[in-house]
């Protein structure tokens, strides 16, 4: 991968200690490895940042094109933890889900420097998408944090954008309740308090899959977790977008989040009733459909 001359993320781990990275990294692997679908792990340096990429699902990388969807997890959540929606996409076609640097997981545990965050996202998720797929354009896939990326990222390659409860546009709303649930998660790291924090992020009737708590105790207890990611710079203004967002998402609410979008990218924002933040766990089927069904227009 050709190195464009940016410069690499600063030297600050995100991680607590060397034994945390190692029991957080150790975590996904193990998770990869137990997988039920068959999958290929590589690593590419993207922006001088070395990344961790999952393949799975029919095609390669010369096929490119209509059957590559690339998937972009948002803020503290690796590829190991997103098994229902990585096996959805494959379900369909060829999926290539990426780590995202300075967020725990497999690629670098460097945080990347906060002025002009995501506009360096933006040129590394361009540089992921020449790695892997040589041909035609390909469709990505982001949640949160990943679709502020998604949002930033210039590459002429993509055709389509699938932003799910998109970060980068508006601040997340924080309540008192939001507050004290999350500083309880930070600061006694239990595996109560993860569970208390995904309930917020799930909708009523969603209860957390017990890997996601395991992980997020994790996440608490050995990372030191990035703030709001600001706003993100629109890379590409003339892209199509299906743009989603959970009716009951206590962190970016609908109200907020659909003037927001209308705004900055011109687009409706379709609220799917019943799901919370964490959509890409609660609907995986449904965004994997509307991640392959050809563009509109």
């Amino acid at each position: 991968m050709t190195n464009t001359g940016t410069a690499r993320p600063q030297d600050r781990s995100i991680y607590r200690s060397e034994s945390g990275r190692l029991a957080v990294t150790g975590w996904c692997r193990e998770q990869l490895t137990t997988w039920p679908l068959p999958h290929e792990r590589h690593r590419l340096t993207a922006l001088g940042a070395d990344t961790h990429v999952v393949e799975a699902g029919p095609g390669d990388r010369q096929s490119g094109g209509a059957g590559t969807v690339v998937y972009v997890p948002g803020t503290n959540v690796s590829v190991a933890a997103q098994f229902p929606l990585v096996s959805a996409l494959a379900a369909r076609g060829r999926v290539v889900a990426v780590d995202v640097p300075g967020q725990p997981g497999l690629s670098d545990g460097a945080r990347i420097p906060s002025s002009g965050r995501l506009a360096w996202y933006g040129r590394w998720l361009a540089e992921v998408i020449d790695a892997v797929a040589d041909h035609g354009p390909v469709t990505v896939l982001g949640h949160s944090l990943g679709s502020a990326i998604t949002m930033a990222c210039p590459s002429p390659r993509v055709r389509h954008q699938v932003l799910v409860s998109p970060a980068g546009l508006v601040s997340l709303r924080v309540t008192p309740s939001v507050a004290l649930v999350s500083t309880a998660w930070v600061l006694r790291r239990r595996e109560a308090d993860s569970e208390r924090l995904l309930r917020l992020m799930h909708a009523h009737g969603h209860p957390p899959r017990a890997e996601l708590v395991e992980w997020m105790t994790l996440v608490g207890r050995h990372v030191r977790s990035s703030a709001d990611p600001g706003r993100a710079p629109v890379g590409r203004p003339d892209v199509s977008r299906t743009v989603l967002s959970g009716g009951a998402d206590v962190f970016l609410p609908p109200a907020r989040v659909a003037p927001a979008v209308s705004r900055a990218l011109g687009s409706p924002l379709r609220v799917l009733d019943g799901a919370g933040h964490f959509v890409v766990d609660e609907r995986p089927e449904e965004l994997a459909a509307l991640a392959t069904a050809p563009p509109a227009g």
